[in-house]
């Protein structure tokens, strides 16, 4: 990294480093710390600056906006002197958000074939190490800029660098990207106080909220969670005698009950890390029980110890990793045998989850399903503070040190933790966009976003209603945020996996977008939008922005999927659509005087299939405005 004396007075962020991308064509804020008072000369280029530190050490020079080009060398000069080396001015654009957007090169299916094709020397990530803080922070824990090349290109996250590699391809010239993410985080820990406090649907949640250092919320955040289990469970949190619970024999009736797949965040042992047993009872026939058999898990995040009637069948760590385990013969019996697991959580999510279908014993043609619900012991709990405990948690420790670093947008993909609140992330979000935006001070920076893509967490649908598509649609009106941008991915979604792999196509839209609007790329950038609707006896006409050169479906036959509709019962019925005049007209026999429109309205939209001639999908949409399921749902903070 930088050469620096022992004990130096000057020092600079770690963003200004070995290797660092600046941001074109705009001032470059350059700032730093040195001795109160002490003169500090900046060099860059052909640019020479002085400057004096205020009485608290802090200094900031503003240099000239200089084209792309490199690398180059900044001096910073006090008492000692700082070499940064290797820098390059171009594009910069920062990625953040929850676990898609960290979702790191290394899980993508093609790795092998992206780490060949991976040394780009102009394009490079700085990424900042996760971090919380309970006021804001001057600089960063630790982070670096790093090369794309075989050895660098692991960590990368994945949809910035694609995005990164196509803007690079058009303009050739650098390209950085600060990483900046943190999974299963909610928009909330995102935004500063101040933004809370300055807002109408905040400011009285925020006002309860103190500003305390890290190991007060430790201290308050351990005794809540382990109150919470002790609650749930009947008893206390103890790993004493826990050998017992993988014996078949062992007596778990007072067990609470869980329900199999899902991730035990979204149920009642909320979010925690730590060691958690899990026990199943099922009733074998005498033919089943003499045949070898199969054992199916789907996923455990993190590892489990898996058995069988007290025997170990198999163990794993890699919490993405499919468990498929032999049961040796002899091991079943006739009538009840039970199966103890014994899960250990390290980081993020935990639990047994995936797809309900891979959760069975196979005996060779025959199976016995195992979704539903489970026995579970909490037995440990690490307690760690997570970064939804409290607002502007990351946004102290992760935005906050960058500001006011030169930069060009803003790449998000995050929602998924909000999905609850989806009512509410309608105001959540714009106000964080605005808040970066304000902290800045650089103008209505562009800032572009994923939209959710297809995820049957909870089944939701029309009839009973979908967390999900109320997110997409939060989203969605975000868009009346001047210069923003969304990208769909209903069709390159999983509606099994909540981390679809398909981060090329995720990145690319992102890119068409930032083309079209910031490099002068004209080329269509969306998918159809809906603008408007109009009843016309027994039918709904639609129409939409952003058609491109029109509209068009994926399916060979023209027949679209995805469409609803409904009388004035709120009553929601599968409809037939076509595409007419670059219009959708919808109709339903069943609804013989329609007054709305679904489309998409589901956790799971993964069948939806209108688009344009150019391949965009369209975004989901009600015409409606009937209550939500998540209407009364609002940010807390649990003291």
């Amino acid at each position: 990294m930088c050469s620096i004396v022992v004990n130096a007075n000057v020092r600079m962020p770690l963003l200004f480093s070995d290797g660092m991308v600046l941001q074109r064509n705009k001032p470059i804020p350059v700032w730093g710390w040195a001795n109160p008072d002490e003169k500090v000369e900046i060099h860059f280029n052909k640019q020479a600056k002085m400057v004096q530190a205020d009485k608290n050490g802090k200094w900031m020079v503003s240099l000239s906006a200089e084209k792309a080009g490199g690398p180059f060398e900044l001096i910073i000069t006090g008492k000692n002197k700082i070499v940064i080396k290797d820098v390059l001015v171009g594009e910069v654009w920062i990625c953040s958000g929850q676990s898609n957007m960290e979702f790191q090169m290394y899980k993508l299916p093609d790795f092998e074939t992206q780490k060949a094709q991976s040394n780009e020397p102009m394009i490079r990530q700085f990424l900042v190490v996760q971090d919380l803080s309970g006021t804001p922070k001057e600089d960063l824990k630790e982070g670096k800029w790093t090369v794309s090349n075989k050895e660098n290109i692991k960590d990368f996250t994945a949809v910035g660098y694609f995005f990164a590699k196509k803007i690079y391809t058009e303009l050739k010239i650098p390209i950085g990207i600060i990483n900046t993410s943190w999974g299963g985080t909610c928009v909330e820990t995102w935004t500063s106080r101040e933004a809370f406090q300055k807002s109408a649907e905040f400011k009285d949640m925020i006002a309860t909220v103190p500003s305390v250092n890290m190991d007060a919320i430790f201290e308050t955040y351990k005794k809540s969670l382990l109150d919470n289990i002790q609650k749930i469970q009947g008893f206390e949190v103890t790993d004493a005698n826990q050998e017992q619970f993988k014996e078949p024999d062992f007596k778990d009736a007072n067990w609470p009950e869980i329900k199999v797949p899902s991730l035990w965040e979204n149920q009642q042992i909320g979010n925690i890390d730590g060691v958690v047993w899990m026990r199943k009872t099922i009733i074998l026939t005498a033919e089943q029980a003499k045949k070898e058999a199969i054992l199916y898990l789907s996923k455990v995040d993190d590892e489990d110890q898996t058995y069988v009637n007290g025997v170990q069948v198999g163990t794993n760590n890699i919490w993405d990793a499919k468990r498929i385990y032999k049961i040796p013969a002899g091991v079943l019996k006739e009538g009840a045998n039970v199966i103890a697991v014994k899960i250990t959580d390290y980081s993020g999510g935990g639990g047994i989850y995936g797809d309900s279908a891979e959760l069975k014993i196979d005996f060779n043609g025959s199976s016995i399903a195992l979704d539903g619900f489970w026995k579970f012991k909490v037995v440990n709990v690490k307690v760690s503070v997570s970064p939804n405990s409290y607002p502007s948690l990351l946004y102290n420790a992760m935005i906050n040190p960058l500001i006011p670093y030169a930069f060009e947008g803003v790449l998000w993909y995050q929602g998924e933790a909000n999905v609850s609140r989806a009512n509410q992330y309608k105001k959540a979000f714009p106000l964080m966009i605005t808040d970066w935006r304000t902290k800045w001070n650089q103008g209505r920076f562009p800032f572009y976003f994923v939209q959710l893509s297809t995820y049957d967490e909870f089944g939701g649908n029309s009839t009973k209603g979908s967390r999900w598509a109320e997110l997409r649609e939060a989203q969605t009106e975000t868009l009346k945020l001047p210069n923003t941008g969304m990208t769909v991915t209903t069709d390159i979604g999983n509606a099994k996996d909540i981390h679809p792999t398909n981060k090329k196509d995720v990145g690319l839209r992102l890119s068409a977008i930032a083309l079209n609007n910031v490099y002068g790329k004209k080329q269509v950038y969306s998918g159809p939008l809906y603008k408007a609707m109009e009843v016309k006896g027994n039918q709904i006409a639609l129409s939409f922005t952003s058609i491109g050169t029109g509209l068009s479906t994926s399916d060979k036959n023209g027949i679209l999927k995805g469409f609803e509709i409904a009388g004035a019962d709120k009553v929601f019925y599968p409809a037939t659509a076509i595409i007419k005049d670059n219009k959708v007209v919808v109709a339903s026999e069943k609804v013989p005087n329609p007054v709305a429109v679904h489309y998409g309205w589901a956790d799971d939209d993964t069948e939806i299939n209108l688009f344009n001639r150019e391949n965009f999908p369209a975004s989901p949409f009600r015409t409606d405005n009937w209550d939500m399921i998540t209407a009364e749902e609002k940010y807390s903070v649990s003291k």
